[in-house]
């Protein structure tokens, strides 16, 4: 960890104007040192260059101050772009898209080069990172998730020592959400979910994923900063939230439940979203704790 003198440069060095305010970064930088933080990126950052270089940038400034990413990418909105291209059609069911021959090997494609795009760009910061993916690294096994979905598969198990062993060597895991069953079978994984999987395996302090909504909203379209994981589950219940929230839900929830302190949906298209809820009291997006 960085002395405090240290630290204190390092912030006027690389605190952005627009993120939070800088006097009280120390306490947090303090509070997050030692603990691993899973950040899931998706929506319009895959699509958006503006967002991606501001997710880029805040993962940078996480990693100069010490506290350790481990960031894992979604692909959906390209993945889509792709399809649209070669003119596939596909469809969701409860939010997770119906994935058979053809279309798991554009997800792959799709995964794969998004995956590259990321190393590279950390690497221009000057942060070192590695690929993982099905043809790098794999560290997520899988089994079908039900017949009517085809190749989209739930994790049965983490490989947290190749995640650990980059760690110790100083580099950002970048993780694709998709992985293999025991027949070497590819299949593709909700984001969200595989984040999550990731974030229990490792006891991750904190688990966030960026999506293109401010965060969870009760029934009057108002943001919940703040709610309880049974709480969450009424929402569910209830239809308040509903479609992709949903597995997102489920994610925070099992997370929380197998030692994820907390877990927080936040707005990947507000600048320096990821800053503000690491950084300040006042977060970014829904807060799910137990």
């Amino acid at each position: 960890m960085l002395s405090t003198e240290n630290l204190d440069n390092k912030i006027k060095e690389i605190w952005p104007k627009d993120g939070p305010p800088a006097q009280a970064i120390n306490k947090y930088v303090k509070k997050y040192a030692k603990e691993k933080i899973v950040i899931k990126c998706g929506g319009r950052v895959l699509l958006d260059p503006d967002l991606f270089n501001n997710f880029i940038n805040d993962i940078t400034i996480l990693k100069n101050l010490g506290l350790t990413p481990i960031v894992v990418h979604g692909g959906g909105p390209r993945i889509k772009k792709k399809l649209d291209e070669l003119n596939v059609q596909t469809k969701f069911i409860m939010g997770l898209r119906v994935t058979d021959d053809k279309v798991i090997k554009v997800v792959e494609e799709v995964m794969i080069k998004f995956n590259t795009e990321i190393v590279n760009a950390l690497e221009k910061k000057g942060c070192p990172a590695k690929s993982i993916t099905i043809k790098e690294n794999n560290i997520i096994n899988v089994e079908q998730k039900n017949i009517e979905l085809g190749y989209v598969g739930k994790p049965t198990k983490i490989n947290d020592q190749i995640i650990k062993k980059f760690i110790k060597e100083n580099l950002i895991p970048v993780v694709s959400p998709m992985g293999l069953d025991v027949n070497n079978q590819a299949y593709n994984i909700n984001a969200d979910t595989a984040a999550g999987a990731i974030a229990r395996s490792i006891k991750s302090r904190r688990l966030m994923l960026m999506t293109d909504v401010e965060g969870v909203y009760d029934k009057n379209k108002k943001l919940i900063s703040e709610i309880k994981s049974t709480d969450a589950e009424k929402l569910i219940y209830d239809q308040t939230i509903s479609e992709g929230m949903i597995p997102k839900i489920r994610t925070c929830i099992k997370a929380l439940n197998d030692g994820v302190r907390g877990v927080v949906i936040i707005d990947g298209r507000k600048p320096h979203s990821i800053l503000y809820e690491l950084f300040s009291d006042e977060g970014a997006g829904t807060l799910i704790r137990k």
